[in-house]
């Protein structure tokens, strides 16, 4: 019988800018998270960028592999910024806040959504190829997300679909929280 542990990393940056395994909790971002330096150029006021990380072991008896999976997602607050000298009131700045608390939600919900369906997966020897198209087809539809979401808000200039956002946005949290509590009980 060969056994066989193997651990192994996939890295994807967003720019703009969890169930068997591990993943971290939800947070929400303030001012003090965005520690970049701004670009100046175009009409952007902020970006946020994060990473989804994705690492698995793999335990191997024969063909069979059992894949144990570990999302997390980190802010990186040296890329994340707030153009401050362009903010003109609290107001402003509470809307750009929930605005970028969007970009970090859409990556939130991409590593939850990366856990879950790769742990219902089944794998055969050749898991590296299967978990990176897996990989490559979620982050794709995220990406396009964060994308839409731009598109639609203005970037969080258009007050109506910024709050139509904001509601999506809640309500997936809650069905997502609720969700991971029904996993740990299942546990």
């Amino acid at each position: 019988m060969k056994r066989r542990s193997v651990s192994v990393m996939l890295t994807v940056l967003f720019s703009t800018i969890f169930l068997v395994g591990n993943a971290q909790p939800y947070r929400v971002l303030t001012v003090n998270d965005f520690r970049g330096i701004p670009r100046r150029t175009g009409a952007t006021i902020a970006e946020t960028s994060c990473f989804v990380d994705l690492k698995y072991d793999v335990h191997q008896e024969g063909n069979n592999c059992q894949l144990t999976f570990h999302v997390a997602l980190t802010m990186d607050n040296e890329r994340s910024w707030i153009d401050r000298s362009r903010i003109t009131s609290a107001a402003m700045l509470a809307d750009i806040l929930k605005h970028e608390q969007g970009h970090y939600n859409i990556s939130y919900f991409e590593g939850q959504e990366l856990l879950y369906t790769l742990n219902r997966m089944h794998f055969s020897t050749n898991y590296k190829a299967e978990v990176e198209g897996e990989f490559d087809r979620i982050h794709a539809k995220y990406k396009q997300l964060n994308a839409d979401y731009d598109d639609d808000t203005l970037n969080s200039k258009n007050s109506i679909q910024q709050t139509s956002w904001d509601k999506y946005f809640q309500r997936k949290l809650a069905y997502q929280q609720s969700a991971n509590r029904t996993a740990l009980l299942q546990r």
